[in-house]
């Protein structure tokens, strides 16, 4: 891999993130990117944001989409940090005027993963505790048995609170990074329950405008799971929901050579009510990233009479 040439160099480069342990860790491990390519010295710039300061009240309360974004993409806009770093999962769907997504570096696990017992083990009328529309309508979906309850806080408090219920559900790749694999009960297959857009990924945002950190960022990119990303955003995009909405989707991506002709993407898309009583799933392929994604997204959206997101409601939502 190429090093960062001197001339793109400078004192030193501030990453913009959240506090929390995990964001933290993902923030340093951009760093080891960054130090592997020859980049700058890193810091970090800590914010808090939205989402963390109001832990008891649910996402879709406080504003659901970016609550744990905007804070942080602001101290780049301002010019307190130089680059941002997020979960891919929690990006909306459209990056902010200024901002510009310049690295999405190797992709981990990208499956929700069962504590406190897996799938098979939930007994009927059984509580799992999660606070995704998204999970809460697949599941719903596979067991109209089961009921929920909230789940929000730091990773510790989740935990405790999904054991002390008998399950829950958070995304595996968190509790891999913060050493708590030991936890898991069951990792669910994608089959079972699809992933939030951008779940496993890691999120770099710059300044549009600053070529000197798109030019470091480059070389810290994975293309495989960029193109993937960028598709499964688009599909969001399209469909006009955010983070706090039942939809879900993930992208597989064949490198050059692995298929006659373009690089080929896979993406295979959910949209459900939140009660879960009606679910539907679709696949697309191509090779265009967000033509795929936005094409799935129209496709779905036909099968559900054509209406817009904000309207894909059912009895049981009300």
């Amino acid at each position: 891999m190429p090093r960062a040439s001197r001339a793109q160099r400078s004192p030193s480069l501030r990453l913009a993130t959240r506090s929390s342990p995990l964001a933290q860790w993902q923030a340093h491990r951009v760093a080891e990117h960054v130090h592997r390519v020859g980049g700058p010295p890193v810091s970090l710039v800590l914010v808090e944001a939205t989402g963390d300061r109001h832990l008891e009240v649910p996402l879709s309360a406080i504003g659901g989409q970016g609550v744990f974004v905007k804070e942080v993409q602001a101290a780049v806009l301002t010019g307190r940090a130089d680059l941002a770093v997020h979960s891919a999962k929690d990006l909306p769907a459209r990056t902010p005027d200024g901002l510009t997504l310049g690295a999405v570096p190797a992709r981990a696990d990208q499956r929700d993963a069962m504590v406190g017992c897996s799938l098979a083990e939930l007994p009927t009328g059984a509580i799992v505790a999660t606070g995704s529309a998204r999970r809460r309508a697949q599941l719903a979906w596979l067991r109209p048995d089961v009921g929920f309850v909230d789940l929000r806080g730091n990773m510790g408090t989740r935990l405790g609170r999904a054991e002390a219920v008998g399950a829950g559900v958070v995304a595996a790749c968190a509790l891999d990074r913060l050493g708590l694999a030991d936890r898991i009960a069951e990792r669910l297959d994608v089959a079972i329950v699809l992933p939030q857009v951008g779940q496993g990924a890691i999120a770099v945002e710059c300044r549009h405008d600053d070529a000197t950190a798109l030019a470091l960022l480059q070389m810290i990119d994975d293309p495989l799971a960029n193109q993937c990303v960028t598709a499964e955003r688009a599909f969001l995009a399209e469909l006009g929901g955010g983070c706090t909405l039942p939809v879900g989707a993930l992208a597989i991506s064949l490198p050059a050579g692995a298929v006659a002709g373009p690089p080929l993407v896979h993406v295979e898309g959910m949209l459900a009510s939140r009660s879960g009583q009606v679910l539907v799933r679709a696949t697309l392929a191509g090779d265009d990233p967000v033509r795929v994604g936005q094409d799935l997204a129209l496709h779905l959206l036909a099968r559900c009479g054509g209406r817009s997101l904000g309207d894909w409601a059912d009895p049981g939502d009300q």
